[in-house]
């Protein structure tokens, strides 16, 4: 049976040390769980393609200040004059990605706990004014291309989206499953849904404060039992958490080397899901090829 109860700060502390994936891929391990998705996987993945429906996960480009986005992305067009009337439009783009608002991939460089980087690496010595050296965005150059699955957490619960009060459980994730019919395979890109647009719409804003909806430590052992390469989600750790921890399941980065797509946008693709009567995809993720970087604006999108 699944366990329903708040784990200690003993037992997340457990969670991040004693079920690590550090050195587990060896010289490939800069790229992390995506290792999981291997030539076998991709294949397997074009053919949950039945009707070649897409839909995108991305946000628009965050130009507009707002309470989530206290750094808005820039963009400025400009013209340039040739011959005979001829002409071009050019633009900037400029975006400090990291935050609620752009919707992003974290490579495993991004954040590290009081043991390390990803892969026991230290900090001090990888990251550098540059780039990077290890666990860089670039370790995924070739492209992203999997097996998704959608748990819709308002769904199962009945509620148009989670709550302050009510974070998404471990459990819960489990739950989902078992009614979809779906099992997770290694490798696989969960998107855990959580009505983020519905919150906002009803609150102003869904971030911005001192407090998150969002995901809770219990997820934790869910990510790491089903071999998860990929967590899509909305929402992001619920926070303040009871632990004091910095962030709880933004910590599946350094300890189990699994990729984070923030600040997804879900709410179409779960009315896509129920309409199509499916929970699983093909999903395609191709961040920019920034060598030491860590992570990149991507437009995810899932094919049905």
């Amino acid at each position: 049976m699944t366990d329903r109860r708040i784990p200690t700060r003993a037992e997340v502390d457990s969670y991040l040390r004693d079920r690590r994936n550090w050195n587990r891929w060896g010289e490939r391990g800069s790229a992390g769980a995506l290792n999981l998705i291997t030539d076998e996987k991709r294949l397997s993945a074009t053919r949950l393609v039945k009707k070649g429906r897409a839909v995108s996960l991305s946000r628009p480009f965050p130009v507009e200040p707002s309470i989530e986005n206290p750094r808005p992305a820039l963009h400025y067009l400009f013209t340039v004059d040739r011959d005979e009337g001829w002409g071009s439009a050019q633009d900037f783009y400029g975006v400090s990605y990291h935050g609620t608002s752009t919707t992003h991939i974290d490579a495993l460089c991004h954040v590290w706990t009081g043991d390390g980087m990803w892969d026991g690496r230290d900090p001090a010595k990888e990251l550098t004014f540059t780039g990077a050296r290890y666990g860089s965005v670039d370790a995924w150059s070739q492209g992203i291309l999997t097996r998704g699955v959608l748990l819709d957490v308002p769904k199962h619960r009945g509620k148009p989206f989670v709550t302050l009060e009510e974070p998404i459980h471990g459990w819960e994730l489990e739950d989902i499953l078992k009614e979809t019919g779906l099992t997770l395979e290694p490798g696989d890109a969960v998107a855990v849904y959580g009505g983020r647009e519905a919150y906002a719409g009803s609150h102003g804003s869904w971030a911005g404060g001192p407090a998150r909806a969002g995901l809770h430590a219990s997820c934790l052992p869910f990510i790491r039992d089903h071999d998860v390469a990929i967590l899509v989600w909305d929402m992001m750790d619920a926070a303040p958490n009871e632990y004091g921890l910095s962030h709880t399941v933004h910590a599946a980065i350094p300890a189990y080397g699994v990729a984070l797509l923030d600040n997804a946008l879900l709410q179409p693709l779960a009315e896509v899901c129920a309409e199509e009567g499916r929970y699983e995809f093909m999903l395609t993720i191709n961040p920019l090829v920034v060598v030491g970087g860590t992570g990149s604006p991507v437009n995810p999108i899932a094919v049905f």
